[in-house]
């Protein structure tokens, strides 16, 4: 039933899902934008699906899972009732989600409201409020298939959790396409298709999990000592996840009251979303059951080997990217999405927020490395401390330099935040007895990494000047494609030469012995 976990597959295994899941997530997003624009139908919707996301990370990804992947790890390291843990916590976490989603539907205009009081006295406050209630659903099946993907990455296999996403933007490519070639409504047919999406991954993984013998049949919630426990450390997991959504709701609040913001935020998001998906997401989902498997063997040098690999390959895939996105924002901005009803205004206010998300595009992976090693030892309450700094980091520059800045305050506090929490989190480790040394490997590589990026980032500066006039031409795609393709052969080239990693290096680091 369980599989070893060897880091570099893994991280591979659910980088490629993740990127063909974020590749598509760009085509959504540009049919987004070219059927909606940055209007009010488009600011509506995107608040609307930003509800049930929030408290999926709040309930799922974040608190539960966190507290939920680790005691389950050891479970099945221990041979000791892991499915009978899992079908009870499924059971708890599906009765707490359906009251949840009634009172959701009731509350629907005040949640609106407190993710976007700027909508308040004109159209995008009802249209925001009937769409929060039809896509409000989709958190009852997407967190329960989030419980179901744990289960799944504890036991090694990665691949059925890390599709499901790809699934959501299939069906909302083919909900546009199909609502535009009908005649119907192509935003309607958009928000009829959350659910629809939450279902459809729900059924995936639940498959997936039957089959690597986990076929968890909900049952009458009941409180067993085992939850008694889940719940005691998911309790401060929530509230540090609360205080994320606080983040995204002080950067929403702000945005709203700018014409047009929330969507450049949005799509800026996307953006830097695809590298933090395609490393960070693959790297904590990964990294969080293969560490709570060898606490519980005992193995502390394999554990903090594995934080100086998985560290080692975020930097090398996450500091060329962040370069990417401060030194080009406008040509990946323009080529992506502009068309349609997203003008070259959009454009240019969109790429702003692009180069202040990248300034901390490590941050957010890195905290994607440290952050397991708390959740592996069950410390939940430590990451909520140091995620209430942040917090107020977050609203002391978004909402205080919001007159000054606009809507990139709320970009720029979103990054300084992020590096706040992740240098509070790395000096917290301190007390882990060495789990996150630095090792000698890393101390090489690190800077290297960082001298390769930089290199690259001046060649597609250069590139990018160059052939400017070709990002709004005919040969959009070409020229990004070819700026894209010589910045990486730069960066591979001069990382090599420099002394940083190469393939066969991270193909015998990322080996398990």
């Amino acid at each position: 039933m369980t599989r070893t976990i060897r880091l570099l597959p893994s991280f591979l295994t659910v980088g490629v899902w993740t990127l063909l899941s974020r590749v598509l997530g760009f085509v959504r997003d540009i049919f987004i934008a070219g059927f909606l624009g940055s209007g009010p139908v488009a600011e509506a919707f995107l608040i609307a699906f930003s509800l049930p996301n929030m408290f999926r990370r709040f309930f799922a990804e974040g608190a539960f899972n966190m507290a939920f992947v680790p005691m389950f790890s050891k479970k099945v390291e221990a041979g000791e009732g892991a499915k009978e843990f899992a079908t009870d916590a499924l059971s708890g976490l599906a009765g707490i989600l359906v009251i949840f989603t009634v009172l959701a539907q009731i509350a629907m205009p005040w949640l609106v409201l407190a993710m976007a009081s700027g909508f308040q006295g004109d159209e995008r406050f009802d249209l925001a409020v009937y769409f929060g209630r039809v896509a409000f659903p989709y958190i009852l099946f997407i967190s329960l298939a989030a419980l179901l993907s744990g289960v799944l990455n504890a036991l090694g296999r990665f691949a059925a959790a890390a599709a499901a996403p790809v699934l959501l933007n299939l069906i909302f490519i083919s909900a546009m396409g199909l609502g535009y070639l009908a005649g119907w409504d192509v935003v309607s047919t958009l928000v009829w298709a959350v659910p629809v999406a939450g279902i459809a991954q729900l059924i995936l993984v639940w498959i997936a999990a039957s089959r690597a013998g986990m076929r968890l049949i909900p049952r009458r919630p009941k409180m067993t000592p085992e939850l008694k426990r889940l719940a005691i450390i998911a309790g401060p997991a929530a509230l540090a996840g609360g205080v994320v959504q606080i983040n995204l709701l002080v950067g929403r609040q702000v945005a709203s009251f700018f014409d047009g913001a929330i969507a450049w935020l949005n799509y800026a998001d996307r953006l830097y979303q695809l590298p933090l998906g395609l490393v960070g997401v693959a790297i904590g989902v990964v990294l969080l059951p293969d560490l709570s498997r060898r606490l519980q063997a005992g193995d502390t040098q394999g554990g903090r080997d594995a934080f100086n690999r998985a560290t080692e390959f975020s930097l090398a895939l996450t500091l060329p990217a962040a370069v990417a996105l401060i030194v080009v924002p406008l040509p990946l901005v323009s080529v992506l999405f502009e068309r349609g009803a997203f003008s070259q205004n959009d454009s240019i206010s969109t790429a702003y927020a692009v180069a202040i998300y990248g300034l901390g595009l490590p941050a957010f992976v890195l905290l994607k490395t440290v952050t397991p090693l708390y959740f592996a030892r069950e410390d939940t309450k430590t990451p909520f401390k140091f995620a209430l700094v942040s917090m107020l980091v977050n609203v002391v520059i978004a909402v205080g330099l919001a007159g000054i800045m606009g809507y990139l305050a709320a970009a720029l506090g979103t990054t300084l935040a992020a590096w706040a929490n992740f240098w509070l989190l790395w000096r917290g480790t301190k007390s882990m007895d060495g789990a996150a040394a630095i090792d000698a490997r890393l101390a090489k590589a690190a800077p290297r990494i960082l001298a390769a990026s930089i290199i690259m980032g001046a060649a597609i500066w250069g590139i990018s000047a160059l052939i400017e006039p070709h990002f709004s031409g005919g040969l959009r795609y070409v020229a990004l494609i070819g700026m894209v393709a010589v910045g990486g052969a730069v960066y591979a080239v001069t990382v090599v030469l420099l002394g940083g990693l190469s393939p066969a290096q991270l193909k015998g680091a990322f080996k398990r012995s």
